[in-house]
């Protein structure tokens, strides 16, 4: 019998090939309203956008909007390039889906629930 001594939650977390601490600084940066009407503006923008233009979508000062767009950055959630002298920000598509799609999937994996089961739930 082997004994180890990471939880059971880690270990599970290991046989999904989630990476929990990136996972969770993404939540933690989607948890606020205003980054969540962020990312909707960003990705209705194409492209992407400005710290102006994607100001729009939220009720607060263009400096809280950046600080804001820097939380998302950090995460992982959105890239920003320098334009010129300006700083556009887009979804990192690459990644955020990725990552989304892990916790996704764990979840299914771990719950999943015949059908007569979710019948009885409605």
């Amino acid at each position: 019998m082997q004994i180890t001594s990471k939880p059971l939650s880690a270990r599970f977390a290991d046989e999904l090939n989630v990476d929990i601490e990136p996972l969770a600084t993404r939540f933690k940066a989607l948890g606020d309203p205003n980054r969540l009407r962020l990312v909707f503006q960003l990705l209705s923008a194409g492209p992407g956008q400005n710290v102006g233009q994607t100001a729009g979508c939220c009720n607060v000062d263009l400096s809280v909007v950046s600080r804001h767009l820097s939380v998302l950055h950090q995460a992982g959630i959105v890239i920003r390039e320098k334009r010129g002298k300006e700083v556009v920000y887009r979804i990192d598509q690459k990644n955020l889906p990725g990552a989304l799609r892990s916790l996704a999937e764990a979840i299914e994996s771990c719950c999943q629930t015949s059908p007569e089961v979710l019948e009885e739930e409605k």
